[in-house]
């Protein structure tokens, strides 16, 4: 796979390395604590006697048949059934019929399979409430287990090969962020606990161990983690202030109102705000170790930069992230509500109700709140960045120690010739007529660069 040319980060003094541990580690600890003082301890899960058992199946047997008439359409007249109709036949693979062909209707209806011979189904079995001793057998959907694995594994293979032991760090940490939401955030949400302080201390976990599993334990993480922690407390912050302005009351969704008539005891105004947080802190992640990274490779590149050039460079760069970061949160939110915005399109009420309905304006305040975090992201972390990459020397380039660094040798005016010339394609030196130094406007120089 090559060899890896990741440079590693330049140490930090060692007083500056002291203070990040005095302000990272409280704040670890206090992480930890919040943690295992919300973690949920009665966590009853779903009851299987109101779900139907389902059994995996393999189509053997297909027959379409002519649908039957309906009784009456309403112009009057006889109607089909929209169809298809016919039998499906399928072995049963698990349950007390595996090994079993078993009979059952094709499946109708929107968002019904397409079913063919040699397809690998799901069986739901139905039990007459009437005579319990009398089942029935309908398709559910297709099995998906294998398709997504090999998706999963190519996924994981792709990031590995690019990354090396860098992507291997990002998927433990992948693995890690799955294991606080599904152990942690959503139970301690399903019991009750305050969504928003259940979102913000989940969050600061999975902040902790993947930034310092994926970039290691260096200054500059640690830069990065302060920036993230202090923008995703201001993102709660904004959050709860906007969405108390507008008004929201969690109801903006057909699952969110499902959710309350099965679990009463879930603020779903919380889990609005711990949805912004939890969906804001992939984005902030990205940002703040861009920018802690951006300005160690500047002060590395040109250690005579000062505090301050070190900090508008640095933020130069950070505008143009924001930019384009921006429009990717718009999308995304944008992307997975599209089936309800198609609806809202054909909405006969005046487009400023539509913007204002319980629902836009739900996406409206994720969508503002979580783009105000990462602009204050930017500032936040590249300040943080550049205190601590100047730590050791003052702003004209001394060191901590009160001496000079050695000044770098400054090359012979032959070689800086020599390197102008190769760089300009024509003589530049002192030796050069008028005529070669003037540039050809009609000669193309995309190949020189």
């Amino acid at each position: 796979m090559g060899a890896d040319h990741t440079r590693p980060t330049p140490s930090a003094p060692p007083r500056v390395r002291r203070i990040l541990v005095v302000t990272v580690v409280p704040l670890f600890l206090a992480t930890l604590v919040a943690a295992a003082i919300l973690w949920p301890r009665d966590t009853r899960g779903a009851d299987p006697g109101n779900e139907p058992p389902r059994f995996h199946g393999t189509v053997t047997k297909v027959v379409i048949e002519p649908c039957p008439p309906t009784p009456e359409t309403p112009e009057g007249g006889l109607g089909t059934d929209g169809g298809p109709c016919g039998n499906v036949t399928v072995q049963v693979e698990q349950g007390p019929d595996a090994g079993r062909q078993v009979n059952t209707p094709v499946p109708t209806g929107p968002g019904a399979p397409t079913i063919a011979v040699g397809d690998e189904i799901i069986l739901v079995e139905l039990i007459d409430p009437t005579d319990p001793t009398t089942s029935m057998y309908t398709i559910a959907e297709h099995q998906r287990g294998k398709p997504l694995l090999w998706l999963v594994a190519l996924f994981a293979a792709a990031i590995v090969a690019f990354g090396r032991w860098r992507g291997l760090a990002a998927l433990a940490g992948l693995a890690a962020s799955f294991a606080v939401l599904l152990t942690f955030v959503l139970p301690g949400i399903s019991a009750g606990r305050s969504p928003l302080l259940v979102a913000v201390v989940g969050a600061a976990l999975i902040m902790f161990v993947v930034l310092y599993l994926t970039h290691g334990t260096t200054a500059q993480t640690s830069v990065a983690v302060l920036g993230t922690l202090g923008s995703l407390v201001l993102t709660g912050l904004l959050g709860t202030l906007a969405t108390t302005a507008t008004r929201l009351t969690g109801y903006g969704s057909e699952e969110a109102i499902t959710l309350s008539m099965f679990q009463t005891n879930v603020d779903l105004h919380g889990l609005l705000l711990a949805g912004i947080i939890i969906g804001s802190l992939g984005v902030l992640d990205d940002v703040t170790v861009t920018q802690a990274a951006t300005v160690t490779e500047l002060a590395q590149a040109n250690p005579g930069l000062s505090r301050r050039q070190l900090y508008r460079s640095a933020t130069r760069v950070g505008r143009a992230h924001i930019a384009s970061t921006v429009n990717t949160i718009v999308l995304a939110y944008a992307g997975a509500s599209l089936p309800v915005l198609l609806l809202l399109t054909a909405d006969s009420r005046p487009v400023s109700q539509i913007l204002t309905s319980e629902f836009l304006a739900q996406e409206i305040v994720r969508s503002a709140v979580a783009t105000l975090g990462l602009i204050a992201a930017v500032p936040l972390t590249t300040g943080l960045a550049a205190v601590v990459t100047t730590a050791g020397r003052n702003t004209d380039g001394v060191s901590g120690d009160g001496t000079a660094p050695a000044p770098r040798p400054r090359p012979a005016a032959a070689t800086r010739t020599e390197a102008l010339e190769a760089l300009s394609a024509f003589p530049v030196g002192p030796t050069a007529r008028a005529a070669d130094r003037r540039p050809d406007r009609d000669r193309n120089t995309d190949g020189i660069w």
